[in-house]
């Protein structure tokens, strides 16, 4: 009977809860005392599976907190400005960028020595 969704849990839940109630009007029927009632196997064993059931809706739970919280992070990031970072400039570059900087270098370098080269 294991599941991850919550409807089911919670059905679970309430069919525990009525096996339990069935038993114990069973024992009280039968004219059990408390201290009969609350060492039987059967009782221990449904309200085992009661904590068990219990456990996984609080996990359930917790999880669809978490995902609500991390959706309102979400949403809250987007609807921020976004900011600038320090490192870039974001005024219009003069000139060229390094590579074509450093590329026109090199070809000043070549024409220089094929000149010299020449004479």
């Amino acid at each position: 009977m294991a599941s991850k969704e919550k409807a089911a849990r919670l059905e679970q839940r309430v069919y525990w809860e009525e096996k339990l109630n069935q038993r114990l009007s069973l024992m009280a029927d039968k004219g059990a005392e408390s201290e009969k009632i609350a060492k039987d196997t059967t009782v221990r064993k449904l309200r085992a599976k009661m904590r068990e059931t219990d456990k996984r809706l609080m996990a359930i739970e917790e999880k669809e907190k978490k995902l609500e919280e991390m959706a309102k992070v979400k949403a809250e990031k987007l609807a921020a400005p976004k900011k600038e970072k320090k490192g870039k400039i974001s005024e219009e570059k003069p000139g060229k960028s390094k590579r074509q900087q450093k590329k026109k270098g090199k070809k000043e370098k070549k024409e220089s020595k094929e000149s010299k080269d020449k004479d």
